[in-house]
């Protein structure tokens, strides 16, 4: 996986899921979307972006309440919890990377993955409902979970993810590549 380089370089070397490999400092916190030399359009997630970026604000909160984690780094649900998630599902479409002793980058984790982000919000989407199907299953009340499976039923992802990127205005995702600013 990730190799640290000489010091002094640009930092340390992280091969895609593609096969290409990239350094940690190409990547900015701006970033969204990457453009890689394999033709592919790869996304960029970083532990500073909030899980809003992904689901409502509302529902955000209720899986920072709901969901209680262990680690004194990371004691609030959020976008690393997300990934880890994506990461445990597609082991091999996802890269993570442990930047923290970088202090030029700005962020201390990266992920970047083998889908775009559009691709990347729908799966974190599914897994989130997969996740609350769960827990819902779980509890005392069948007909909460009957319930619950009718609105899903109804719940289109990739009608839910339009909607959102379009009130959040994620159409135009930054896109780098490599070495150079895109569209």
């Amino acid at each position: 996986m990730a190799q640290p380089r000489v010091p002094g370089g640009r930092g340390e070397e992280i091969d895609l899921p593609c096969g290409e490999t990239v350094t940690v400092r190409e990547f900015d916190l701006g970033m969204r979307e990457f453009a890689c030399d394999c033709g592919a359009v790869h996304a960029v997630v970083m532990d500073v972006h909030p899980p809003d970026r992904f689901l409502p604000e509302f529902l955000v909160g209720v899986l920072q309440e709901a969901i209680e984690t262990t680690s004194e780094e990371m004691p609030e649900f959020g976008t690393p919890h997300l990934m880890g998630i994506v990461l445990e599902e597609f082991p091999n479409r996802v890269v993570a990377t442990d930047a923290s002793n970088d202090q030029d980058v700005g962020f201390s984790m990266l992920w970047l993955t083998d889908f775009d982000s559009r691709r990347l919000h729908e799966v974190i989407v599914e897994l989130v409902i997969e996740l609350m199907e769960h827990a819902v299953s779980h509890g005392s009340d069948d007909q909460a979970l009957t319930q619950f499976e009718q609105q899903m039923l109804e719940f289109d992802v990739s009608e839910f993810v339009t909607q959102y990127r379009d009130q959040r205005d994620l159409s135009d995702e930054d896109v780098y590549t490599q070495g150079t600013q895109g569209v």
